[in-house]
């Protein structure tokens, strides 16, 4: 019989490629959308697979329990992909109530909601590297080890999704796993994220459709991969015989700098002619670098990303500048 998987937030970056994947593999696929006031846009990300998946398509949201338990009865999975949640770490702080109670409590709604429809079922958490904050270990990495010290409000409600997860892992015999995921990017991105928007900025500019791209600290340093390689992890990780938890990552980071300059060189521009910073996108407090180690995921489920920082650039740059060159 074919698997079948429910993926909360599946009209998300990571949703959309990873029920694109999961299709593939010749899964039953069921996701949760939160219900959006422009319907027209909430399932734009899902074009290429919504024929094979549009009647499977639930309204849940993570902090309403009877959504999540609705969804397990219609959809009945071997497989759930947690992928839902308030994500933007900068938004986190203007709702950190509202990002608490998705990004934190629905995550344990989830798992009571599970645990008492069909506790057999595997669970996949997003978590991620917010979680570290500014902990680094001596060699300049972060893993599984690594002290958890958050700097924003998503990155504390995630602390939470992580300990219960395991917690209800140890407690209750559940096979859930956590997902490390560091910072992942794709033409699907919000543009309200860093690399896609200065992407998208970037080839306006070139266009001349703009003149100036305002960003915040432009040293932080992060290790960015491509969502479509993340998503191949999340499956590989429920996979496994036993539930553990695995950070995923590159291994290599740049600074939002080195983002910027690339980016704009590959358009032929000088950044400097059009970056300004704006303090309204400075964090309060400030996560400085990010680095992961993923050796425990590569070892164990032989996992390895087929996209660089650079080719991951170019494929973002192409899709706006095909994407403006059709207006």
């Amino acid at each position: 019989m074919k698997k079948r998987a429910l993926i909360t937030g599946i009209n998300g970056q990571d949703g959309s490629y990873l029920a694109e994947l999961l299709i593939d593999k010749g899964y039953d696929i069921f996701g949760t959308v939160k219900r959006n006031s422009v319907a027209e846009n909430q399932t734009a990300r899902l074009d290429s697979v919504y024929d094979k998946i549009g009647k499977n398509l639930i309204y849940a949201d993570l902090t309403d329990m009877s959504s999540l338990l609705n969804a397990l009865r219609i959809s009945n999975p071997d497989e759930v992909y947690n992928l839902a949640a308030q994500s933007h770490v900068r938004i986190s702080f203007d709702q950190p109530i509202y990002t608490a109670n998705a990004t934190g409590l629905g995550t344990l709604n989830l798992l009571e909601a599970v645990r008492s429809f069909n506790s057999n079922i595997k669970i996949y958490q997003a978590s991620s590297s917010e979680m570290f904050g500014n902990s680094i270990d001596s060699d300049g990495f972060q893993r599984e080890s690594t002290p958890l010290n958050p700097v924003s409000p998503y990155g504390c409600a995630k602390v939470f999704s992580y300990n219960i997860c395991r917690n209800y892992r140890n407690s209750y015999g559940m096979y859930i796993s956590n997902g490390i995921l560091f910072n992942h990017e794709s033409p699907r991105r919000g543009t309200n994220f860093v690399t896609n928007k200065v992407c998208k900025e970037a080839v306006k500019i070139k266009l001349g459709l703009s003149d100036k791209l305002a960003l915040g600290n432009l040293d932080a340093t992060r290790d960015w991969g491509h969502a479509k390689d993340y998503v191949e992890a999340m499956w590989l990780i429920l996979q496994q015989e036993s539930p553990e938890d695995y950070v995923c990552s590159t291994g290599v980071s740049h600074s939002v700098e080195d983002l910027v300059e690339y980016v704009f060189s590959k358009l032929d521009l000088d950044w400097k002619d059009y970056v300004v910073q704006d303090e309204k996108f400075l964090r309060p407090e400030e996560l400085d670098d990010l680095k992961g180690d993923s050796r425990k995921l590569r070892s164990l489920t032989g996992w390895s990303p087929k996209y660089t920082f650079e080719t991951m650039l170019d494929e973002m740059i192409e899709h706006w500048l095909s994407y403006y060159s059709s207006k």
